[in-house]
């Protein structure tokens, strides 16, 4: 069942998670960890780890990151999903460029990894995987696995069943009312506005983590 927020919840919501997300960002291409702005966000990156499409442990950290205006937006749509009942499981959010090259060489495929000449939103810090965990973390069912390259993965699919369809309105409708932007092709990836804006980057997880 879907919560439905009246306009004066729906803006204290919003009100409290920018009261949580203080103090505001001093520098909007600053990477911030995640973690120490959202207590209760769970870090499973699949790319710290050989279980992921290229079999490779690409990532030397389990640590997301993103650039500060990002950051608090999702802080924004974790305040959002807490009074429904739920909390935020990160897949991937910045990733450096030369991890882009790695993904390219594994599937050099336009329609689910950009090429690292262009680069990916994730490289400049601008987008997130994710997906929803209950609040005491348990998995809820979604339309596929993470990275699942084919139909299961897109983010409009009218053919999905309960609970899924239910699940997946609900992170949706966080997402964007914080101001994130679907992808049509993952449903679990969200863009922020702007991120042609940021630059490229490739600095490693392990030297943000330090």
């Amino acid at each position: 069942m879907i919560v439905r927020l009246t306009g004066s919840l729906l803006f204290m919501l919003i009100t409290s998670a920018v009261l949580f997300s203080q103090p505001a960002p001093p520098a909007a291409n600053s990477l911030v960890d995640l973690q120490e702005l959202i207590a209760d966000l769970v870090v499973d990156m699949p790319y710290a780890t050989p279980h992921n499409f290229t079999g490779e442990t690409l990532y030397q950290a389990n640590r997301a990151f993103l650039v500060e205006p990002a950051a608090h937006a999702l802080a924004t749509a974790a305040v959002l999903l807490r009074a429904q009942g739920y909390r935020l499981k990160i897949w991937d959010a910045y990733r450096p460029l030369s991890v882009q090259r790695k993904l390219w060489d594994k599937n050099p495929d336009r329609n689910f990894v950009a090429h690292p000449d262009t680069g990916s939103r994730h490289n400049r810090g601008a987008s997130v995987d994710l997906t929803l965990l209950t609040i005491d973390g348990k998995e809820v069912a979604m339309p596929s696995s993470y990275d699942e390259f084919g139909e299961k993965a897109r983010a409009v699919n009218p053919g999905l069943q309960e609970p899924v369809k239910t699940h997946l309105q609900i992170l949706q409708n966080a997402m964007q009312t914080s101001g994130f932007k679907l992808l049509a092709s993952e449903w679990w990836h969200f863009d922020f506005p702007g991120w042609k804006s940021f630059p490229l980057l490739d600095i490693s997880l392990n030297d943000l983590a330090k």
